[in-house]
């Protein structure tokens, strides 16, 4: 059975290959080893872009809020996303 972040990240998967074809997604398995990051790492149009994937109405970890900022601070974009609305609001974001 599929978690609900599961299937937002199959949502945001399907969403981002239609939308930039052409993209580096790497989607790191955390393991408790090493520094922790956000779900998706990516490279789109020449920019780096991460996302987390929520389930509907969740919000982010004090963790990973800390490397949400440290991201931004270092000129990277991110997203939150839980659902379909918040993805094709990225998209449009990145178009």
């Amino acid at each position: 059975m599929s978690t609900p972040e599961a299937k937002v990240k199959g949502q945001l998967k399907r969403a981002l290959d239609k939308a930039f074809p052409l993209h580096y997604r790497f989607m790191p398995v955390q393991q408790g080893l090493g520094a922790s990051t956000l779900d998706y790492l990516c490279c789109i149009n020449g920019e780096f872009v991460a996302f987390e994937t929520k389930a509907f109405g969740k919000k982010m970890t004090p963790r990973q809020t800390i490397v949400a900022d440290e991201i931004t601070r270092a000129g990277g974009c991110v997203f939150v996303v839980d659902g379909p609305g918040s993805i094709e609001n990225a998209i449009k974001c990145l178009s």
